[in-house]
């Protein structure tokens, strides 16, 4: 009959690699699905560059919007209730910046919060006194090296309008996540333990 300790070793090691080779094994058939027609009108309407990419492009962006789903947790505030036309929309605008790249996905980041509108955050800032203010300050977007990206559904879109106007919250915030990845957040400063850049208004 076997040792106790090698069938209870054998069951760890049977663990560790179900854990190492399970997400692995489920991301791969999340990304060899075929990508929904409802998600590639999203694109069509929400997301007007995807129009004018060479099919090369598009196929490329389509497998990282699957990728960029399958891994990242979306989360609603303020009421908003997340359909797959927000993911699939804000996916678009941070697997763009992806194309062409050989990189994950966005390793460091977990989870994407999405208000309808621009959202008010509560900051102390210090005056040349070192006296402390508290005040509110409406933002359109946060990007946190702590996993966190924060944006206003509502400008977004506004955003994906005109990529021309150098406006696009979206953009901006998952290219701080791609500086945060680098480990230089050029730019923005440095708040505790997270550091954080912000799109105001």
């Amino acid at each position: 009959m076997p040792d106790a300790s090698l069938i209870l070793l054998l069951l760890i090691i049977a663990g560790a690699i179900a854990a190492f080779v399970w997400p692995r094994y489920k991301l791969s058939r999340a990304v060899e699905e075929p990508f929904p027609a409802e998600w590639r009108k999203t694109l069509m309407h929400n997301f007007p560059v995807y129009r004018r990419m060479p099919t090369d492009l598009q196929m490329q962006l389509k497998q990282r919007i699957k990728q960029f789903i399958h891994e990242k947790t979306f989360t609603g505030c303020a009421g908003l209730e997340i359909t797959d036309e927000i993911k699939v929309t804000v996916a678009a605008s941070a697997c763009l910046l992806l194309l062409n790249r050989d990189s994950d996905v966005y390793a460091g980041l977990d989870y994407i919060l999405v208000y309808p509108n621009a959202f008010l955050v509560n900051r102390e800032t210090f005056d040349e006194a070192g006296l402390p203010t508290s005040s509110n300050r409406g933002l359109l977007g946060e990007s946190w090296s702590n996993g966190k990206v924060v944006l206003s559904w509502e400008d977004v879109l506004r955003g994906n309008k005109n990529f021309n106007d150098g406006a696009n919250v979206a953009i901006h915030e998952f290219a701080h996540q791609l500086d945060h990845e680098s480990g230089a957040t050029n730019g923005a400063p440095f708040m505790g333990s997270a550091t954080r850049s912000e799109r105001e208004l």
